[in-house]
């Protein structure tokens, strides 16, 4: 069964917009004015190559179907992205022609569900705010990896919304790289885990 496994780049204030650049946001590209270092940028290459496969929401796999197949990088990592399984929840999206890619355009909830029984190991999510939040109301995040950046954006797309009760995580791992930036993993706990589990 597979892992689904959400990581996102955070600010102070739970901002996860544009991390990269790329759209409209006053701040686009926050991320690259704070360095992460060669252990910030190792954990990152280690789970990109440990993934089975990535699972987006449409906006987000579309700025990433724009950007990676142009790249290269001696690393693998440019390789991995645009060679492995992706999977983008969508119910407007026609058709996804960045390699390997399949539209999910049902019930998301089911969707996810089957695609975690059908696969082995890692499903990673990158951005997609929105999916991200069906995921974890629906108790569907296996683990949760935040790469939080030492500041404060004021404004922008937050990473959490409103939940129908309350979700409990336990930390498992944690550490800090580069300039202060905190790498915090998370699996669910109590009802969550049960949930996520089954």
């Amino acid at each position: 069964m597979g892992r689904i496994v959400v990581t996102e780049f955070v600010s102070l204030d739970g901002v996860m917009e544009a991390p990269g650049g790329g759209d409209a946001f006053k701040y686009a590209g926050w991320t690259f004015k704070i360095a992460r270092g060669p252990e910030g940028d190792k954990f990152k290459l280690d789970e990109t190559l440990d993934s089975e496969a990535l699972l987006l929401g449409r906006v987000t796999y579309e700025g990433f179907a724009a950007a990676w197949p142009r790249m290269t990088d001696d690393l693998g990592f440019a390789a991995k992205f645009n060679s492995m399984p992706k999977y983008v929840v969508s119910s407007t999206l026609k058709k996804a022609d960045w390699n390997n890619s399949t539209i999910l355009g049902g019930d998301v909830v089911k969707e996810v569900s089957s695609l975690r029984k059908a696969l082995a190991g890692n499903i990673v999510v990158h951005g997609s705010a929105q999916l991200v939040q069906t995921l974890i109301e629906y108790n569907l995040v296996d683990e949760l990896r935040l790469m939080v950046f030492p500041v404060i954006l004021g404004s922008g797309k937050r990473l959490f919304g409103e939940t129908s009760n309350l979700k409990r995580f336990r930390l498992t791992d944690s550490k800090t790289v580069g300039e202060g930036i905190a790498i915090l993993i998370f699996e669910p706990a109590g009802d969550a885990a049960n949930a996520a589990a089954s």
